[in-house]
């Protein structure tokens, strides 16, 4: 019987309340997703603050107790208040400084909470409840602390809160020029000047030029409504770069300002001060319409895909093991697809789900809280979507008739007297996996919509790494890497068509991304109604077979060859040196508008049955006989033992995205490694600003490492990988190959995974069978033929893959499923046929011939 007869209550007088900078995990648990809400609640360390479930099945809390030594936790329990009515306002606060989603009203308001403590010194197997009011004597100091470590627990913001918080959260900022604006005008504008746009005669959306007042429209894309971009055309012929659209500007002077210059949402400090000079005083104004803000907020949130088939019917919502929706965390779609199709394949499902269960990697768990455990966190998302355990209505426990037994099958829901909406499910929020693995990666850490595939490569990365440190740490049945199953290497071969000389080069991806050729269909005019042409451009269908052959074939290129000692021309021809077990393909379908990256909704057509083929043809052969090798050094040397050091590993993502948008390969790697191998957005910026160097065409040339003008790596940056179980020597060398970028060197380490760290003089001086064992680990299977069939394709609406909407198609069975957040629902044939062409991700299984 509970009581309160504890003789280790005195010692929770020494526990001090959470600080604000430490996460309480009071929502649920770190290893699994039972909450708060589940029969039994989350049990929260009073020491550490980590919650664990109570359940016999997996007994979190038992263990963590245990192997951690802290003996007294608090069980949080709460139930749903009736539902209270509040009126939602239309319009977000006048002053406005963030790109934000305000977070949900407290749990004060919603939930009612019960607590109560539990001594795990006192029963280590299941926990002693100590009731504070069960009437015996209790020293009322003591009482006294502990309802204030309570109170502070549960006041504390939980880590699902904190994430939340931050949901969508950018803060906009003033720039140089908002701050030192000159302004070449002061006469009044007059009522009728401000009317429409100067050049046209739109009359929302305009942009006054706060330098010399001239009216423009804005741009489509950024502003919303209609726009001819004539406020952009002002920029261009005059350079004045900050502008303020009319209609958000308020009494309190806030308004909507632009910066040209920057190329981005700003704030006027003096706003206030610059409308005057134009005779327009904001004390007399009011807002008018939505702020670029408030309009991108609304374009992200309204991007869905259709839930009802052909004939307006809702789609049947499917529920079971495997079929676990994820509930947005405020514009986490790009990473909810991605989860969702890794854990279809069966490499993934093995090594997360069956292969060990939950509670053996928790007995030797080497890190101090599982939330901060790539694992852990892991085996919690392949927990919670393949179990089946959260795959239920939303509000099933609400309904007498629904069990979760009879929810498991997959028929319809009993037909109601009424139409009523389909019973989706809730969703699990992965809150705390999505801030573990995008700790450390400037945009994956924050809340704004991202690029499906980039965080498909960032993930990889992220276990491969997991993988290695397990594997160094000696926990061989961690070893295992289901990311091998992405693997595969490209076979490039050059050939000057001078002296006829050839160089091989092997490399290892995980994605072949191919080039979507952009063809308009011009609308027929006769058959358009007047201006619907206008509406969207359609593009001509492309084979998918089609781009791959095109990433295959020949291209001539200008090339300072090491064998003629001049500048001549190359033939340069990629094949696959092997395939993987599962092929992921991605379509670059991109174009620049107004220097913005926009996506095209090109047609993609699949060959028949979703299948794939590759044949002996598709491989590369190698150094073939008769074959004379280009000497090893690209200065045109006469030493073919001097070596050139290899380009290091370019980031793939921000190359992919480099090259979609039309920049050469040779460019692409330069801007890479002037700006430190980071994004696109860097090298960008820098391609721009170096589109005249003489030799921005000319190959890359880097000087030996043997040299000594490579830097010596910060000795924090050594160590760090040091930690992860490579020698210092090899951590030294792989920071100096990649320029001092640590991701890029982590990538380096693996792919050189034989190589000391020694800098060796030459090559003459490395053993012959270095080259061979280089041969040996190129990841992948040389078999051909080789067939592969569509297992899963991630697709997306919106303008750029940086907006909008990502969801999943995964084939279950015989049958289509579409994962849509948390909506998960048998897909109709047609909207699977039509999303198929204009996927953006597509993945294929290669099954027996």
């Amino acid at each position: 019987m509970a009581t309160t007869t504890c003789p280790h209550l005195p010692t929770l007088a020494t526990l001090a309340p959470p600080r604000l900078s430490q996460a309480v995990h009071r929502e649920e648990c770190t290893q699994c997703f039972d909450s708060q809400d589940s029969p039994l609640g989350i049990d929260v360390c009073l020491s550490c603050f980590n919650g664990a479930c109570l359940t016999s099945e997996r007994h979190h809390a038992h263990t963590h107790a245990r192997r951690a030594a802290h003996p007294w936790s608090l069980n949080v329990k709460r139930k749903l208040k009736p539902s209270i009515s509040r009126p939602d306002s239309d319009e977000p606060p006048l002053k406005m400084t963030k790109l934000a989603i305000a977070a949900d009203p407290s749990d004060d308001e919603k939930y009612d909470v019960k607590t109560l403590l539990r001594c795990w010194a006192c029963d280590p197997l299941k926990g002693r409840e100590i009731h504070l009011d069960d009437g015996a004597s209790i020293d009322p100091k003591l009482k006294s602390t502990i309802t204030a470590l309570t109170s502070a627990l549960l006041a504390s913001p939980s880590s699902a809160r904190q994430s939340e918080v931050q949901a969508w959260e950018e803060e906009i900022l003033p720039c140089e020029h908002t701050l030192t604006l000159q302004q070449l005008s002061a006469a009044p504008i007059s009522a009728s000047g401000l009317a429409h746009c100067s050049r046209c005669d739109l009359k929302e959306n305009l942009w006054l030029c706060l330098a010399c007042g001239a009216l423009g429209c804005g741009r489509q894309q950024f502003g919303g409504a209609g726009g001819n971009g004539h406020g952009l055309a002002h920029f261009e012929e005059t350079g004045h770069g900050v502008s303020v659209k009319l209609g958000t500007i308020t009494p309190e002077g806030s308004a909507d300002v632009y910066c040209y210059i920057c190329n981005d949402a700003r704030i006027d400090p003096d706003i206030a001060a610059h409308l005057r000079t134009f005779g327009i005083r904001v004390e007399g104004l009011s807002k008018t319409e939505k702020s670029m803000a408030e309009l991108q907020i609304e374009h992200n949130l309204k991007y869905d895909f259709s839930l009802t088939d052909d004939a307006g019917h809702a789609l049947e919502p499917v529920f079971g093991a495997g079929l676990t929706g994820l509930a947005n965390l405020g514009n986490s779609c790009y990473m909810a697809s991605i989860l969702q199709t890794l854990f279809s394949l069966p490499a993934f499902q093995a090594r997360y789900a069956s292969q060990l269960q939950p509670e053996d990697h928790a007995e030797t768990c080497s890190e101090p809280l599982p939330a901060s455990c790539v694992e852990c966190q892991m085996r919690k998302v392949a927990d919670g979507l393949l179990s089946g355990r959260y795959s239920h209505p939303a509000n099933y426990a609400a309904s007498p008739s629904a069990s979760p037994a009879a929810i498991g099958a997959r028929s319809p829901p009993t037909p109601a007297p009424a139409p009523a909406p389909p019973p989706f499910q809730a969703g699990l929020k992965p809150a705390s996996f999505k801030a573990l693995v995008g700790k450390g990666h400037r945009e994956f850490a924050t809340m704004r919509q991202q690029d499906a595939e980039e965080f498909f490569g960032w993930l990889i990365g992220v276990l491969r790494r997991e993988a290695h440190k397990h594997h160094v740490q000696g926990e061989g049945e961690l070893g295992t890497d289901p990311t091998a199953i992405f693997s595969y290497a490209t076979e490039q071969r050059l050939q000057c068509t001078s002296c006829r000389r050839v160089r091989y080069r092997v490399d290892a991806y995980d994605v072949v991304s191919v080039a979507v050729p952009a063809t308009e269909i011009k609308p027929d005019s006769a058959s358009d109604t007047e201006g619907e042409a206008e509406k969207k451009t359609a593009y001509a269908d492309v084979q998918l077979t089609q781009c791959v052959d095109a990433l295959l074939g020949e291209e001539a290129l200008e090339y300072a060859c090491s064998g003629c000692g001049t500048g001549v021309v190359a033939l340069r021809q990629t094949k696959f040196a092997s395939l993987p077990e599962v092929l992921v393909v991605h379509a670059k379908k991109f174009q620049l508008v107004n220097w913005v990256p926009s996506k095209l909704d090109i047609p993609v057509l699949l060959p028949p049955s979703d299948t794939l083929e590759f044949t002996a043809a598709h491989l590369g052969r190698g150094l073939q006989p008769g074959e004379d090798e280009l000497p090893d050094n690209d200065n045109g040397g006469s030493s073919s033992n001097a070596k050139a050091p290899a380009l290091p590993e370019f980031n793939a993502a921000a190359l992919a995205q480099l090259e979609g948008m039309g920049f050469p390969t040779v460019r692409c790697h330069k801007a890479l490694l002037a700006t430190g191998n980071s994004d696109a957005e860097a090298a960008m910026d820098w391609l721009f600003a170096h589109m005249e160097d003489p030799d921005i065409d000319d190959p890359i040339v880097l000087s030996s490492p043997g040299s000594g003008s490579a830097p010596e790596p910060p000795q924090e940056q050594i160590a760090m990988l040091a930690d992860m179980g490579f020698t210092h020597a090899q951590a030294r060398k792989a920071l100096r190959e990649t320029s001092g970028n640590a991701e890029r060197a982590v990538e380096w380490l693996f792919n050189h995974p034989d190589d000391a760290g020694e800098d060796t003089a030459s090559a003459a001086e490395a053993p012959a069978a270095t080259e061979n064992a280089a041969a040996a680990v190129i990841p992948g299977s040389k078999d051909v033929p080789a067939r592969y069939v569509l297992k899963a394709f991630v697709s997306h609406k919106g303008p750029s893959v940086h907006s909008g909407h990502y969801v999943a198609h995964i084939r279950v069975g015989e049958e289509w499923v579409l994962f849509n957040d948390e909506k998960v629902v048998k897909a109709d044939e047609e909207s699977v046929a039509q999303l198929k062409k204009l996927a953006y991700l597509y993945f294929f299984e290669r099954v027996p011939v």
